[in-house]
């Protein structure tokens, strides 16, 4: 039986330390996404960074606010980002499809069944759904706290087995992850509360950071759907984490069955 995984690949995963993108981390994770389509998954890809891609694109020469910012480079970054994903997973005969979306997108409705509608018959048609916000058009109030929420909304829309969340870090840790006797969190129990371990920080390159990995995977697990935070730097992570998950560094969060 095929399994359905949501794989969610943040900005500081798919950027380079100077902003730009990381085309070769890029092209490994395509590699590892169609070893998983070859081995009995389907995935539904999750990607950031359209707005790095943009904002290397185009040199500014007058002052632009946030909302500008994003709404400009996200436009002229996605193309870029499609494009570069068009390619690399063309060969391994893997069409794709890009889906964005927004925040009211997921009220139950006409919006959501037909959202749900469109990547079902992708998936059914062996194309891969990439999905990202539209920050074209969702500003302030409309939009995702992040693509850690749009991923766990998506992975429960479309009934997933598995939610990966690829970060630069390993998982969550008791301490700082730099601190030598903090230790990393293997396993989380449904209902378990770690938010006393929970880190603030944001992203370099991306709206969220581990708070928002943590409740995303909280509220998904509970949802009984396995949710899984790993480091998105570490070569053939997705392949090692189905093949030797007990030797791979992450965080799982047990789904509740209940």
């Amino acid at each position: 039986m095929r399994r359905r995984i949501v794989v969610k690949v943040g900005s500081n995963v798919l950027t380079r330390p100077d902003g730009k993108l990381d085309v070769t981390r890029m092209s490994a994770l395509v590699d590892q996404i169609a070893w998983l389509r070859k081995n009995d998954n389907e995935v539904i890809l999750v990607s950031s960074g359209a707005v790095a891609c943009g904002r290397r694109e185009l040199k500014v020469d007058h002052s632009l606010d946030s909302v500008e910012q994003r709404q400009l480079f996200s436009a002229l970054g996605q193309v870029k980002l499609i494009g570069l994903y068009y390619d690399l997973f063309r060969e391994f005969h893997i069409h794709v499809g890009q889906v964005l979306t927004m925040k009211e997108n997921f009220q139950p409705g006409e919006q959501y069944e037909n959202q749900r509608a469109c990547m079902t018959v992708m998936l059914e048609n062996g194309v891969l759904p990439i999905v990202n916000e539209n920050d074209t058009v969702s500003v302030t109030e409309l939009m995702f706290t992040d693509n850690d929420e749009l991923s766990g909304l998506i992975a429960r829309m479309m009934h997933a087995d598995t939610l990966i969340l690829l970060s630069n870090i390993d998982g969550i840790y008791t301490g700082l992850p730099e601190d030598p006797a903090s230790r990393l969190i293997c396993t989380v129990e449904s209902g378990t509360d770690l938010s006393q371990y929970i880190q603030t920080e944001k992203s370099a390159f991306g709206r969220g950071g581990m708070h928002s990995k943590y409740t995303t995977a909280s509220d998904v697990s509970q949802a009984g759907i396995r949710v899984i935070i790993a480091n998105g730097e570490r070569d053939n992570i997705l392949v090692d984490l189905i093949e030797k998950p007990q030797t791979t560094p992450h965080t799982e969060f047990k789904p509740n069955l209940s």
